[in-house]
């Protein structure tokens, strides 16, 4: 069976910095009938388990280490085994949120993930957080941006570990020379695509933040 694209929502909390705000994360998950990736296993460990169902989980991908992304992390691979995975530059977040659990492999610019006979590519785009990665699978027309990039421009760039040109050089040189028809499919809220959001890189730029 081709390889399908699921979507969960879990709620939880977002902690930075001294604050706390109510979220709402979306999970992905990538694969067949027989063997999945979950990008960012966000709040509720049961039920990313209960939609991965009795598939193979070969890896937990993080987009990157801000705790509503990463806290059900742990969790998940203990019940499944699977690995998880998170850009190095991002283990100083990570540790503020697991500091006795270490992520279990590095994720690298260029690196390419296989499930279903589906490739995700790597692609390293700081801004929102150092070691913030998106990943783009062009068999299947998506890109998976975590907090990068959302459906009116960038993620928030106003806290720790964050900075608002390297963000918007990320988006420019990595994220939006890719096809114009790639569906976005992000960290919270609703899809957009590179061909929506692409017009509007120069009011993100004037706007500054």
């Amino acid at each position: 069976m081709a390889a399908r694209i699921e979507h969960l929502v879990t709620s939880g909390q977002f902690s930075l910095d001294g604050g706390t705000w109510d979220v709402d994360n979306n999970v992905w998950i990538i694969g067949d009938d027989h063997e999945a990736i979950v990008i960012d296993a966000a709040h509720d460990a049961d039920a990313i388990a209960a939609a991965v169902g009795d598939r193979r989980l070969t890896a937990i991908v993080c987009t990157h280490a801000h705790n509503d992304h990463i806290d059900a992390a742990p969790e998940l691979a203990a019940r499944t085994g699977a690995p998880i995975l998170l850009h190095g530059d991002d283990l100083p977040l990570w540790k503020q949120t697991h500091p006795d659990r270490e992520p279990d492999a590095p994720l690298a610019d260029g690196q390419v993930l296989t499930v279903a006979g589906v490739e995700l590519a790597v692609l390293h785009t700081p801004g929102h957080a150092p070691g913030a990665v998106c990943l783009y699978a062009p068999a299947l027309g998506a890109l998976f941006t975590g907090d990068t990039l959302f459906n009116g421009g960038p993620g928030a760039t106003g806290r720790s570990y964050s900075h608002f040109p390297t963000i918007i050089d990320s988006i420019r040189d990595r994220l939006l020379a890719l096809p114009h028809e790639t569906t976005v499919l992000t960290g919270h809220g609703d899809a957009t695509s590179i061909g929506a959001e692409a017009p509007h890189l120069e009011e993100w730029i004037a706007r500054g933040h």
